[in-house]
């Protein structure tokens, strides 16, 4: 693929790390692991840079981006905490876990982050790599999931490659992606209740629900037809047509499997990689076999459902 910028990879040791520390400063995007996806990351900061990001991704400018922190402290120079956040944030921070809170008028971050919302996404990430970056550098770094919009997440930076090379600054080789999904993203009220707005590793027990429960998108992940194979995709298949490049899970064995023990922890973790293959491949459609809707099992087939869903 072509295009304005010459893409490096870069290696997961100090060096590489470093150079990525310095094309942010001057701000470039660096795709980066994190412990859910990869990540397009650019300082949030910087209204250019932040545009970088749509531009790269073809982002529609309404879909917020989630800010990423190296504490909980300074989480609080850019967001209102209350108890209810304090509690959250404590319990799964650095982790896979969102906020949503509202946005502290002194918070200096660019304007299209938030999408004209009074709100903004917070995470505290687990991955070292993407530590080691927050460490580095002195502003806080917006980063969605580093493929373009609508598409597939990647997992690993091939995935990256094969859908931003050329858009890009850089990627940073650091391995498969441990939960392989994104992350929980929870809005915590004025009135201290608590919504699930996109399910994912971190299993929450307060409310739930989408766009649709608000009139509008609040967080990243909340778009009808979204993660799309670029093919159809056909749920709940028990065998494949000869079309379909067949994804299995547990006693379904297919083309590729999500988990052959029927690990729904696997089944993530391996989610975006069996899709890109089914996206790869030759066959017309992809289809995939049931999973359990328990546990992490809803996360994954709450992205099954949106990569089934046709785009408007």
């Amino acid at each position: 693929m072509s295009g304005k910028y010459a893409t490096e990879t870069l290696a997961a040791d100090k060096g590489g790390i470093g150079h990525a520390a310095e094309i942010l400063r001057a701000g470039g995007l660096i795709a980066v692991p994190t412990e859910t996806v990869y990540g397009l990351a650019a300082r949030a900061d910087s209204d250019i840079a932040v545009a970088k990001i749509y531009e790269a991704k073809g982002r529609p400018s309404f879909n917020p981006l989630i800010v990423h922190v190296p504490s909980r402290r300074a989480a609080s120079t850019i967001a209102e905490f209350s108890p209810q956040a304090d509690a959250l944030a404590d319990a799964h921070w650095p982790g896979p876990l969102t906020l949503v809170l509202p946005r502290r008028r002194d918070a200096r971050l660019a304007a299209a982050i938030t999408a004209g919302l009074e709100t903004v996404a917070l995470r505290v990430p687990n991955h070292p790599v993407m530590r080691e970056i927050l460490a580095l550098v002195d502003f806080p770094l917006a980063a969605p999931s580093a493929n373009r919009s609508g598409y597939i997440s990647p997992t690993s930076a091939q995935h990256v490659l094969s859908s931003l090379e050329g858009r890009i600054d850089g990627v940073i080789d650091g391995g498969i992606c441990s939960a392989g999904l994104e992350s929980t993203i929870v809005a915590v009220r004025g009135d201290g209740s608590t919504q699930v707005l996109r399910p994912g590793p971190i299993e929450l027990t307060s409310g739930t629900g989408g766009a649709a429960a608000r009139g509008m998108i609040e967080a990243p992940g909340q778009l009808a037809s979204h993660y799309a194979p670029g093919k159809p995709l056909r749920l709940d298949a028990n065998r494949a047509a000869s079309d379909e490049f067949f994804i299995g899970y547990g006693e379904v064995s297919g083309d590729c499997s999500l988990s052959p023990s029927g690990s729904l922890e696997e089944a993530a973790s391996r989610l975006y990689g069996c899709l890109h293959l089914g996206a790869a491949s030759q066959k017309r459609r992809i289809a995939v076999a049931p999973v359990p809707d328990k546990g992490i099992g809803r996360a994954i087939n709450d992205r099954l459902r949106r990569a089934a869903t046709p785009p408007d």
